[in-house]
């Protein structure tokens, strides 16, 4: 049997790089969210069995930013535990959303509850780095940066 290579279970820095390239141009854009989300009548929603308090004003992305929340407390456990030597990078980039977001407190709580979900779902599973958390990594990463396109392709100017 030929052995196979062992794989990095660092993440590319292009990746990382294109994740925070296109996420900085999603929060760059959330700056003018709150305009654009008083200017587009939201589409009627149905009542799910346990609904979160409505807030007004909420943008019509507000779905994606509350799953892109969830997918930077992941990534930010995930990148620490494979020793990315990235510091605070995703804390910070989740401080940045809800700071251009400037959301209402119960928005705000929405966001954080998000980041937290993600991030203890993961911590409360893994506590050294595999091969299936740098498969995580990459698909997070993957799925952050199509939600940061996302947005700023329909909401855009």
């Amino acid at each position: 049997m030929i052995p196979r290579p062992k794989r990095s279970l660092a993440l590319p820095t292009r990746l990382a790089a294109r994740f925070r390239a296109s996420f900085l141009a999603a929060a760059a854009l959330l700056t003018i969210g709150p305009a654009l989300a008083q200017q587009t009548p939201a589409p009627p929603a149905e009542a799910p069995a346990q609904a979160q308090p409505q807030d007004v004003g909420e943008p019509p992305y507000e779905a994606q930013l509350l799953r892109l929340s969830e997918i930077l407390g992941a990534v930010s456990y995930l990148r620490e535990l494979c020793d990315s030597d990235e510091g605070s990078l995703w804390r910070d980039q989740m401080q940045a959303m809800i700071d251009a977001e400037q959301p209402s407190p119960i928005r705000r709580a929405r966001f954080v509850d998000r980041f937290n979900r993600g991030y203890e779902s993961y911590r409360s599973v893994y506590r050294s780095c595999t091969p299936a958390a740098a498969t995580a990594i990459d698909r997070y990463m993957d799925e952050g940066v199509k939600i940061a396109r996302d947005i700023t392709a329909r909401y855009g100017p």
